[in-house]
């Protein structure tokens, strides 16, 4: 029998399980504040099925959204987190969107085992730990655009 401990924490959020304010969500994901703000703007969006982290997604087999067409053509669940993430973002009056940063913490650098995209803005802003922890430096981040790159190239996250 699993104790409380061992529930995760954002699936619970997912299930109503906390107080945590969704600020956004759909069928497949969900958006809320991230607890320890590296940004004045900084959010986290995660699916609500349950995806360890970025190096567990796959290319051919993390399809979110499927569109009619002469071919499936299928959206990677990372563009839907990518694109709520932009949401949140307008949806909170961040004006500069090339000020953002958005990606992922690297295994094992992973504060809870559960995929999330964090949004932070204004970037410019960023004090020394937040650029540590989300900068372009920081040996524990992967930007989105990088996340994508590497699943369309390689068909995993390395």
């Amino acid at each position: 029998m699993e104790s409380e401990e061992d529930v995760c924490s954002f699936c619970r959020i997912g299930d109503n399980d906390t107080d945590t304010e969704i600020l956004l969500s759909d069928e497949q994901l969900l958006c809320f504040r991230d607890v320890k703000p590296g940004a004045t703007h900084h959010y986290l969006i995660v699916p609500r099925m349950h995806i360890d982290n970025c190096k567990a997604l796959q290319g051919t087999d993390v399809p979110l959204v499927c569109m009619n067409g002469p071919y499936l053509m299928c959206l990677l669940i990372v563009e839907q987190m990518e694109k709520m993430g932009r949401s949140i973002l307008e949806k909170n009056k961040v004006s500069d969107l090339d000020d953002v940063r958005m990606g992922f913490h690297i295994p094992p650098f992973c504060s809870v085992p559960h995929l999330h995209l964090h949004a932070l803005a204004p970037a410019s802003t960023m004090n020394f730990k937040s650029q540590l922890h989300y900068g372009p430096q920081s040996h524990w981040f992967i930007t989105v655009d990088k996340v994508l790159s590497q699943l369309k190239t390689r068909g995993k996250v390395k």
